[in-house]
């Protein structure tokens, strides 16, 4: 009799461990303050001084596009060289559009609106030989207690990284469409993150990704504690150089990943490598942290 009831607690407890699909559910939301927060931030980013001189043409292609039916696939005949360089408005987007989209270089993004496809005349790239982590963060991570993983909270990262940063509040392109592709895309194993846990098990970093061949795009990083992300990043681009990848793509400049190596490459050279790398290689095997920050600062 006790058996019996021990196996009839046991199934209580499986029927209410909420299910992965549920969890989604509950992570990829936006609540309407939210939402209006963001069409206002993504309002204000459009019309800044050193982009509104390109919003009427975003406007004007966004419109004719749309008239169109707008673009199922983006390529070099659909994109524009103002605003740089959108290439039409994403129609029926599914997850393997968005790989078939970044062998040829383009992304998905925006801030309000229709999801919107575009690439860069100039990309921000780690040659993954280049990579170079700076004397203090090395230092912090040979004494650090932090644990770096990949592919375990994938969901939480990408919610995590569409969350409002300090100084740019629910500025984020990060949308639930998003998550949900990118969601997609991870349980097809295209879409990686890394994790950065606390001694008590907190995820307190990480950012996430997407592998197509040996070309690796990162999509975004955030941060809970001083230089987490920085740490999971430097973990990232070591075991990337470790299993072959040939270059880690960062879309735009910042000084952040300036000073880890990236540099700016024409979007020819970009799509050149993409053509040699993009298709085949890359790392087959799940992902798995091979070697701690303290070897990876070595």
């Amino acid at each position: 009799m006790a058996n019996v009831a021990a196996s009839f607690l046991e199934i209580i407890a499986e029927e209410d461990e909420e299910s992965p699909a549920a969890r989604r559910r509950r992570l990829f939301r936006e609540s309407p303050k939210a939402k209006l927060l963001r069409w206002l931030m993504g309002t204000a980013y459009a019309c800044h001084p050193k982009r509104i001189a390109d919003l009427p043409f975003l406007i004007w292609h966004t419109a004719v596009d749309m008239a169109r039916g707008g673009t199922p696939l983006p390529s070099s005949a659909t994109a524009h060289a103002r605003p740089d360089t959108f290439a039409g408005v994403a129609r029926d987007i599914t997850p393997e559009r968005i790989i078939t989209a970044a062998r040829r270089g383009f992304f998905p993004w925006c801030h309000v609106g229709p999801l919107k496809w575009w690439t860069r005349s100039e990309r921000m790239v780690l040659f993954l030989g280049e990579h170079h982590i700076g004397k203090r963060l090395r230092r912090e991570m040979r004494k650090t207690q932090l644990r770096v993983t990949f592919d375990e909270a994938f969901d939480e990262v990408i919610k995590a990284c569409a969350e409002p940063r300090k100084g740019r509040p629910q500025l984020t392109w990060i949308t639930p469409q998003i998550m949900r592709l990118y969601a997609a895309l991870h349980d097809l194993g295209f879409a990686h993150s890394f994790e950065v846990w606390s001694v008590d098990g907190r995820l307190v970093g990480g950012g996430y990704g997407i592998a197509v061949g040996r070309v690796f795009y990162t999509e975004s990083q955030f941060s809970r504690e001083s230089n987490t992300s920085k740490m999971g990043f430097a973990c990232l681009n070591y075991h990337l150089a470790k299993w072959g990848f040939v270059l880690n793509d960062g879309k735009d400049f910042t000084a952040t990943i300036d000073a880890m190596g990236f540099r700016s490459i024409p979007r020819a050279e970009f799509e050149a490598i993409l053509a040699e790398h993009g298709a085949a290689g890359g790392h087959s095997r799940p992902w798995v942290v091979e070697d701690d920050l303290a070897t990876v600062a070595a």
